[in-house]
């Protein structure tokens, strides 16, 4: 799958393919394009490929086919330490001997800089990720967070124009990686520079990044912004990995002027805006927070069907009701808890009408 961005390209894939012996594709044809001083993600569960894609990027991995260009540059058989990009790794790698400043100066070191400019480089780096009050600390009285700025201010501090970062924030707790997604983003927007995050946490994912590459078993299954990715994805692994979906079996039965009429699972037969060319046996999608439920019957402007609520699951500000509506899955709709109350809104064995505008309904060839 390829895509092409409106502004101009710093990093462009060609048939990216990668074998590891005979049988086995981690990486196959991939083709894209990422926009200079875009924050780009490639997000898919374990083994899809896309650290491997990342590494290759890197130079840490070269293509069996395919080519990468980088900056305009073909990057066939240039080393990483030569190439316009630096990587930040998921355990930070500091130096556990070195100071704050001397792990985010030690590239610049080793490469000849001269003490002035590399001073000068390292509080600058420092500043921008908010730890030049700790330039003298050493790696152990730090905590998890900020390990990881440093390995990023020593990732800055070569000024790439590209950084690559492979699962950054998997080591940090629950809260301080929210935290860490802002202070991402808000670095990308300060230094301008194209940043590519290979995650598999969706949030992370649809939080920070201006376009996605959702991958699967190697291959790009699709490239779209987050809000396009969530609410219009392109085949069933893509709408059921971003967020929540409720999914029916339903089969094409024919159309009714702009409208495609479906015969669904629970649903009977029930006409859909027409949104794809699909034919046949298909999936129909509804996301949790699309459904409404309550005693009142619902308009027949409304795709609607019976309940019976089995579980209720509470998150604070929304709880997922769970329902069993004769459908092969349980079918799952997010309630906001709106009002200040102990008192849950539903109750397990509550009957349920559950609804829907037929708008909001996916419509998924494959």
């Amino acid at each position: 799958m390829s895509d092409s961005t409106t502004s101009p390209a710093i990093v462009s894939l060609r048939g990216i393919t990668k074998r590891f012996g005979t049988s086995v594709v981690a990486v196959d044809a991939v083709s894209l394009d990422i926009a200079e001083g875009e924050f780009f993600a490639l997000l898919g569960p374990s083994g899809c490929g896309k650290t491997t894609l990342l590494r290759m990027i890197a130079g840490f991995e070269h293509p069996s086919a395919g080519a990468i260009a980088i900056d305009g540059e073909d990057m066939t058989g240039v080393d990483p330490n030569r190439r316009p990009v630096n990587m930040v790794f998921q355990s930070y790698a500091v130096f556990p001997h070195l100071t704050v400043a001397r792990n985010v100066g030690y590239g610049l070191k080793v490469t000849g800089v001269p003490k002035p400019e590399i001073d000068a480089r390292v509080a600058e780096a420092l500043s921008l990720v908010q730890l030049e009050h700790l330039a003298e600390r050493m790696p152990d009285q730090l905590s998890g967070g900020q390990k990881q700025r440093v390995a990023l201010a020593r990732a800055l501090v070569k000024r790439p124009r590209v950084l690559l970062l492979d699962e950054p924030l998997s080591a940090l707790d629950a809260k301080l990686r929210e935290a860490m997604r802002l202070e991402l983003v808000r670095l990308q927007q300060s230094v301008g520079i194209t940043f590519v995050i290979v995650t598999h946490d969706q949030n992370e994912a649809l939080s920070m990044a201006d376009r996605i590459a959702m991958m699967e078993a190697g291959k790009v299954r699709q490239i779209a912004p987050p809000a396009e990715l969530y609410e219009f994805p392109n085949c069933r692994f893509v709408a059921d990995f971003i967020g929540k979906m409720n999914l029916f079996e339903a089969r094409v039965a024919g159309a009714e002027g702009d409208r495609v009429v479906v015969e669904a699972e629970g649903l009977g037969r029930i006409a859909l805006p027409h949104r794809s060319a699909a034919s046949g046996e298909i999936g129909i999608a509804v996301r949790p927070e699309k459904l409404r439920i309550g005693d009142a019957e619902p308009g027949a402007d409304r795709v609607r069907l019976r309940g019976r609520v089995v579980e209720v699951a509470y998150y604070g500000d929304e709880s997922h009701v769970f329902l069993d509506a004769g459908t092969k899955t349980m079918i799952v709709a997010n309630l906001p808890n709106e009002a200040r109350s102990t008192r849950p809104r539903v109750a397990i064995g509550d009957a349920l009408w559950i609804s829907w505008d037929p708008a909001d309904t996916l419509v998924l060839a494959e």
